[in-house]
C-alpha cells in the first residue's frame, strides 16, 4: 500500500456535483492498493497515518498527532499512485489492484482508521472521477509505502 498524507486546514471531495466527504483540520490520505498488499500492509499504514506527528505543538514542531488535535481524515482511494513510468509517456497501472482486491482492502482501512481514532472516516467514492479539494497546512505532504517501511 502506498498513502500520500497532506496535513490540511481543510478537504473535501465532490462527486457529480455532490461532496462525499468533508473535514476541517486533519488529514488528507490518498490511498493506493496493489495486488501483492495483505490485512498487514494495511494494519502498519493504519498506526502509522494516526500516530505520525506532523501537527504543530505550542512551540510549532511537529510534534502532535491527530488525536492531539481533534483532527479528522479524509480517505480518497487512488489508484494512480501505482503509476509505472519507466517505458515511454503514458503510464501503466499494472501493479495496481483490481477492484475485487481492492475495493475490500479500502473498505477495511475505513474501519480500521474508524477504529484507530474513534471517528467516522470521511471519503471518496471507489473508482468515482472524483474532484478534490484542499488547503495544503505548511504545505506538509508525507509519502508512505508499506513494500518499503525502512525508508517511509
Amino acid at each position: 500500500m502506498r498513502a500520500v498524507l497532506q496535513r490540511v486546514t481543510q478537504a473535501s471531495c465532490t462527486v457529480d456535483g455532490k461532496v462525499t466527504g468533508a473535514i476541517k483540520l486533519g488529514l488528507l490520505v490518498l490511498l493506493g492498493i496493489e495486488e501483492a498488499d495483505t490485512e498487514d500492509d494495511l494494519n502498519w499504514l493504519a498506526n502509522k497515518i494516526t500516530g505520525m506527528r506532523v501537527f504543530g505543538d505550542e512551540n510549532g514542531l511537529m510534534n502532535k498527532a491527530l488525536a492531539d488535535v481533534d483532527g479528522n481524515i479524509l480517505l480518497i482511494s487512488q489508484f494512480t499512485l501505482f503509476a509505472q513510468t519507466k517505458k515511454g509517456n503514458r503510464p501503466s497501472f499494472i501493479k495496481a489492484a483490481r477492484p475485487d482486491k481492492a475495493i475490500p482492502l479500502y473498505e477495511q482501512m475505513i474501519k480500521t482508521l474508524e477504529t484507530l481514532t474513534g471517528k467516522k472516516i470521511a471519503t471518496g467514492v471507489f473508482g468515482a472521477d472524483m474532484k478534490i479539494s484542499l488547503v495544503n497546512d505548511g504545505p506538509v505532504t508525507i509519502i508512505m509505502d508499506t513494500k518499503d517501511k525502512d525508508n517511509h
